[in-house]
């Protein structure tokens, strides 16, 4: 289990090393507020898809929208089948498009348990 929470942003190549130190991962916590620098996008350098064949769990909590997109999209990170992703509901909502963008379709079906966190504003029943 590693549980990884900073106050910089996590890049690309951060993830890769973690792919390459721990083979054999199991669980994965993230929590980082900062967007990442280093983006790939079609006028940049293209990422290479990093693997964590043996991830069963996938805790993206308190996250920006980067690292949602870091996990789910197919052309950053493959992940493996029945995985339990926890993450927040928004967020899920905005990389996904709703369910029905293209890139996070195929990491998003080998999903086997969904964990949402939703954000209640207390204030308004106060």
């Amino acid at each position: 289990m590693i549980e990884l929470f900073d106050e910089r942003p996590f890049e690309h190549e951060f993830f890769i090393r973690i792919a390459q130190a721990f083979p054999f991962l199991e669980d994965l916590t993230i929590t980082n507020m900062e967007a990442q620098q280093q983006k790939s996008d079609d006028n940049n350098r293209h990422f290479s898809i990093i693997e964590y064949p043996y991830l069963a769990t996938l805790h993206l909590l308190r996250i920006h929208d980067d690292y949602a997109e870091q996990f789910l999209l197919n052309t950053k990170t493959c992940l493996p089948n029945n995985i339990h992703l926890m993450m927040d509901y928004d967020v899920l909502q905005r990389v996904t498009q709703n369910l029905t963008k293209d890139a996070t379709r195929i990491n998003y079906s080998k999903v086997e348990k969904l964990s949402l966190h939703h954000k209640v504003d207390l204030s308004r029943y106060l």
